[in-house]
């Protein structure tokens, strides 16, 4: 009976593009387009996009092969099958090595963003030259300086001031994130992303809404990031910021956003942009 459905479904998928058999498998389950977007949290206009066969309309290769395999599994057809009818009708589209626009704009550079160890000691550096200064000041320029009784005092007061400022900035500095901490996704407005680990296990997948959080699983192994709005997600460390994964609306994959991968990331200063043209994703 299995092997029946499975030869029904591949002749409905032959006789069909993937838009087409998509569309009358949700007919066929008295579904509409906002049924399925509800189901997959998939936007309703790429799902007409991709019943239409409009792949312009789409955010990527990468994206429309992905939103495709989750609506095939949202009507009970199989996902393979469409995800591979899919990428033969974009490579003869010329959508190929189809990817989003990114005029005008680049990658992030961890490098430009301080740390907040560096910003505070940096402040605490500020106040002590600012310090040595009015003590000179008092020195040199004040003609009754060297008469007053009071410049041993002055100057006591002056020093303790400049110890309670570097008690002050060694305080706040917060200790650097643990390579072992944890890692927190937040969503500064509404994006779609894809965690999962090295083996390609999928962890977390969805449109996330603007304010909402994910933590990543302490345990996860070689957990990783795919998605096309890396520069709408705030990532910290044990509640630490961390260099933004991107700024550009650009497809990322592949990113490793492990406590210890993501500070090996800011330390040697490498781009989050690991996307490759004509990457799929892997369930």
């Amino acid at each position: 009976m299995a092997d029946e459905e499975e030869d029904q479904e591949s002749v409905e998928l032959s006789l069909h593009n993937a838009g087409e058999a998509l569309r009358r498998a949700r007919e066929q389950k008295n579904l509409s387009i906002e049924d399925i977007a509800k189901t997959t949290r998939i936007p309703q206009r790429h799902l007409s996009s991709i019943e239409a066969s409009d792949f312009g309309a789409l955010p990527g290769r990468t994206y429309a092969i992905g939103f495709a395999k989750s609506y095939a599994r949202a009507v009970g057809i199989s996902d393979a099958s469409i995800g591979s009818q899919l990428r033969e009708e974009m490579d003869e589209q010329g959508h190929g090595a189809y990817q989003p626009e990114t005029s005008g704009y680049s990658p992030a550079n961890p490098t430009s963003i301080p740390p907040k160890a560096l910003a505070w000691t940096a402040a605490g550096i500020g106040a002590i030259i600012l310090v040595g200064y009015l003590v000179w000041r008092t020195l040199f320029l004040s003609p009754d300086a060297f008469n007053s009784t009071d410049t041993g005092t002055e100057l006591a007061g002056q020093g303790d001031d400049t110890q309670i400022v570097q008690n002050a900035a060694s305080e706040d500095a917060a200790p650097a994130p643990s390579q072992t901490g944890t890692v927190m996704l937040t969503a500064r407005e509404n994006v779609w992303l894809k965690i999962y680990n090295e083996d390609g296990e999928r962890l977390f997948e969805k449109e996330m809404a603007q304010g909402e959080q994910y933590t990543v699983p302490a345990d996860a192994k070689g957990p990783q990031i795919l998605t096309g709005r890396p520069d709408a997600l705030t990532v910290t460390i044990d509640g630490q910021t961390v260099p933004d994964l991107g700024t550009a609306e650009r497809t990322i994959s592949d990113v490793g956003i492990s406590a210890a991968a993501l500070l090996a990331r800011s330390e040697r200063g490498a781009p989050a942009n690991n996307d490759e043209p004509g990457q799929t994703i892997s369930n």
